[in-house]
């Protein structure tokens, strides 16, 4: 089996913005290939995540996004999983290059979030619920999460204030990312007093509603070499994903089963374990999602998720080291669905090759990504990253 490794990423700008999604598309490939021939000299196989058509009432994604790198006759294919959709990109990348069906393939993600306003976005997620049990009821994206978060505190003796602490992190994080949406830092009793969205949920404990692009290619031994060099790739080491089920109604609503199995396979593939990892993005469309992921990722014990704020020495009795959500996460780093798993994958580059500025983890080499599509536990997929 031939070695994967992320040779170059890019991102477009985050928030909202006038640019139509091939444009996003295209200023994210700009900065990815940068220092590399054009795309049509480099990739054969390209795979997009878009999370809906509704936004831009646009299809063949697969096919635009080839058209707008250059690349002709070549396979070209968008790939969906709800917010799940980059990392899926991702994952067939690597599995293509792994497999020896290609040389180097282009992963990609785009979302234009604002085009259809707040109701279309809402509507637009909302496609990702089961249809019978909950669409039909009118549950919005923020209301289920609340169930989950509602539940974790009657479960834990966590409280709003530890999830709000979260939320303060992450824009703490974001400040320090010259690439989020959000650059100021918040104090904990901005996100307190702000208004509810879903109580427990208040505002600062959502991601907001993003538009932008991501782009990372995915190259074997050879290609890296002639490219960029092994000092500058960073080797996927391990990959995992798991669908469990779509109702939130039928499923354990503070273990985050799916999201165990993926982070599971993808730490036996790479020959890790939880213990191993030194960063860590997840998937904290919610603050409430950052506590239940710490734990699936067997990060922190059941019931102590919320101490991913605390340095590693402060933490409880069976805590890792991570440090999570290094980008501010989606929560101040930006969700533009699509491109959120490739946005990861960006920072996670950054950490491992020394380019994260002042938000750098010292001695950085291993880094688990966990995206997930649906409410929670829908569908997961994670990636584990190595430098060489």
């Amino acid at each position: 089996m031939a070695t994967a490794h992320l040779i170059a990423v890019g991102s477009s700008p985050l928030g909202k913005t006038d640019l139509p999604g091939r444009d996003l598309f295209s200023t994210a490939l700009a900065e990815a290939f940068e220092e590399l021939p054009d795309p049509a000299d480099v990739v054969d196989g390209l795979y997009v995540g878009a999370q809906s058509e509704r936004y831009e009432n646009q299809i063949m994604h697969g096919t635009l996004m080839a058209e707008w790198a250059g690349l002709r006759n070549v396979p070209a294919e968008r790939v969906e999983a709800c917010a799940a959709a980059g990392a899926l990109a991702l994952k067939n990348a690597v599995r293509d290059v792994r497999a020896g069906v290609h040389d180097a393939v282009l992963a990609c993600g785009v979302e234009k979030m604002t085009a259809g306003g707040t109701e279309g976005a809402t509507n637009a997620l909302g496609a990702a619920f089961e249809r019978a049990l909950e669409q039909r009821s009118g549950i919005t994206a923020p209301a289920t999460y609340a169930l989950l978060a509602r539940r974790y505190l009657h479960e834990t003796d966590a409280t709003e204030r530890d999830l709000a602490k979260i939320a303060v992190k992450n824009h703490r994080n974001a400040a320090a990312n010259p690439r989020a949406m959000f650059q100021d830092a918040v104090d904990i009793e901005t996100v307190m007093d702000a208004p509810d969205v879903a109580p427990p949920l208040k505002l600062y404990d959502c991601a907001p509603v993003t538009d932008g692009a991501a782009a990372v290619v995915v190259a074997n031994d050879a290609v890296a070499d002639e490219l960029v060099g092994r000092e500058d790739a960073v080797r996927v080491a391990g990959v995992g994903s798991a669908a469990n089920n779509l109702a939130v109604a039928e499923r354990d609503l503070t273990f985050v089963e799916g999201a165990n199995v993926a982070a599971s396979t993808a730490y036996e593939d790479a020959g890790v374990d939880a213990a191993d990892i030194d960063v860590a993005e997840v998937h904290d469309a919610f603050t409430v999602c950052e506590a239940l992921l710490a734990e699936a990722a067997e990060f922190a014990p059941k019931g102590r998720g919320i101490e991913t704020v605390e340095a590693p020495e402060d933490r409880s009795p069976g805590w890792t080291d991570v440090h999570i959500n290094t980008s501010g996460g989606l929560k101040a780093r930006g969700h533009p669905i699509g491109a959120t798993g490739l946005l990861q994958a960006v920072e996670a580059h950054e950490q491992l090759t020394g380019r994260a500025g002042d938000r750098q983890v010292a001695d950085a080499d291993t880094a688990l990504l966990v995206n997930e599509g649906g409410v929670a536990d829908a569908h997961t997929a994670a990636h584990v990253l190595t430098t060489q």
